[in-house]
């Protein structure tokens, strides 16, 4: 599955994942593959990113929104924090 994780002013992260854990606005959620397609609100919290190859990347967001569509996830936030 692949992700790309934007902020107005940059690209934080793209490329290959197994799985994503969000901050959705009523509690996190994990995004894996074959996720059905959906549109969520993001709120407040750490963003946790495991690689295609096993490594793990986590930063803090403010806010933002999740779009997923045949395992294709884009994640536009506000407010990182690495």
């Amino acid at each position: 599955m692949n992700l790309i994780v934007l902020t107005p002013e940059r690209k934080v992260f793209e490329g290959e994942i197994t799985s994503v854990k969000i901050p959705g606005i009523t509690g996190q959620f994990e995004v894996l593959r074959n996720h059905a397609p959906m549109v969520s609100a993001l709120g407040e919290g750490p963003v946790r990113i495991i690689q295609k190859g096993g490594e793990n990347k986590i930063f803090k967001i403010e806010r933002g929104f999740i779009e997923v569509i045949r395992n294709e996830v884009a994640l536009l936030v506000q407010g990182v924090e690495e």
